[in-house]
């Protein structure tokens, strides 16, 4: 039976979910209709553009949370340190300590990729240069920020992936523990 859902919005987390459980190409209407109580007229009323225009709107979604959780907090926070601390457990939360796969990433090495280039583009960017900027602010010279920024998103990509392959969290956790530790130092 379907349930009422008063704004796009609410559907979004749903979508999310099952975007990083069975990828864009897995993740049939059907599926959707079935994870997010909606038929697919109210899926289409929500989301006309179809599939792309619900996975354009999980990723708007995504941003919007890195943004202010973790970029924001990267350029502004008067302390990098502590900037840097912040964004090491916002990234520990929203992972939920390796158990949550990174869906940017993911559409990044999908067969999809280009649909959603621009975006997953900007997501990595946007962080890379937010991070690097703390770092220098940390007292890094640019070409050492910038390197680090690179590996710590190497390091924070690989070990989600890492984690998953494994099915043991706790690599993504170890991860984290070292990323913080030479990103401080």
């Amino acid at each position: 039976m379907a349930k009422l859902v008063s704004e796009r919005a609410d559907v979004i987390p749903a979508l999310a979910e099952v975007f990083r459980e069975y990828g864009f190409e897995g993740a049939s209407l059907s599926l959707i209709s079935e994870r997010t109580g909606l038929g697919k007229g109210s899926l289409y009323n929500f989301f006309p553009g179809g599939k792309q225009e619900m996975a354009s709107a999980v990723l708007k979604e995504i941003e919007g949370w890195f943004t202010t959780r973790i970029f924001a907090q990267l350029q502004w926070e008067a302390d990098p340190r502590v900037a840097i601390e912040q964004m090491v457990e916002a990234v520990r939360e929203y992972f939920q300590s390796g158990r949550r796969v990174c869906l940017v990433g993911a559409f990044a090495v999908a067969n999809t990729r280009d649909l959603f280039a621009k975006p997953v583009r900007s997501y990595f960017a946007v962080w890379q240069k937010a991070l690097a900027g703390a770092l220098a602010r940390a007292g890094k010279d640019k070409e050492s920020a910038d390197q680090l920024a690179e590996e710590a998103l190497a390091s924070i990509q690989g070990s989600l992936i890492l984690a998953r392959a494994l099915g043991e969290p706790a690599v993504f956790e170890r991860a984290l523990t070292r990323l913080l530790i030479s990103l401080l130092e």
